[in-house]
């Protein structure tokens, strides 16, 4: 019985979703969903999945981790200026990465975030 309420449960969340973007990393995948709530609110899941591959050969298992945090209208004008200057400390630092368009070079980076070349951005969040 209580199989059936997590499937109900995992149907319902696929519904709220209204728009979706998978970004493919090496082993990683990120999600970019948009989501509405109960009050028609829409916000932003942000979801990396990790593959994990334990053991070898036949004896292999794969499993994948993953990491989600939810951001919200109100929060994303400060969360994008917090990404831009981490992506430009990274930068000083280490110098940028060759043949791609720098997110932190973009001036309209919250009211424009996405230009062709920004799908190419690798964010790692840990919990």
């Amino acid at each position: 019985m209580e199989e059936l309420k997590k499937k109900t449960t995992a149907s319902e969340a696929d519904k709220e979703i209204v728009f979706s973007k998978a970004i493919k990393a090496g082993k990683r995948i990120y999600y970019l969903d948009v989501k509405r709530n109960r009050k028609d609110e829409m916000f932003l899941a942000i979801t990396e999945s990790k593959k994990i591959v334990l053991g070898e050969g036949n004896d292999s298992q794969v499993n994948f981790e993953k990491h989600k945090i939810f951001l919200y209208k109100e929060d994303f004008e400060k969360f994008m200026d917090g990404l831009k200057q981490a992506i430009q400390f990274i930068e000083q630092e280490q110098g940028p990465v060759y043949g791609q368009t720098h997110i932190a070079d973009t001036n309209n980076l919250g009211k424009n975030a996405l230009t062709p070349d920004a799908n190419e951005i690798k964010i790692d969040i840990d919990f």
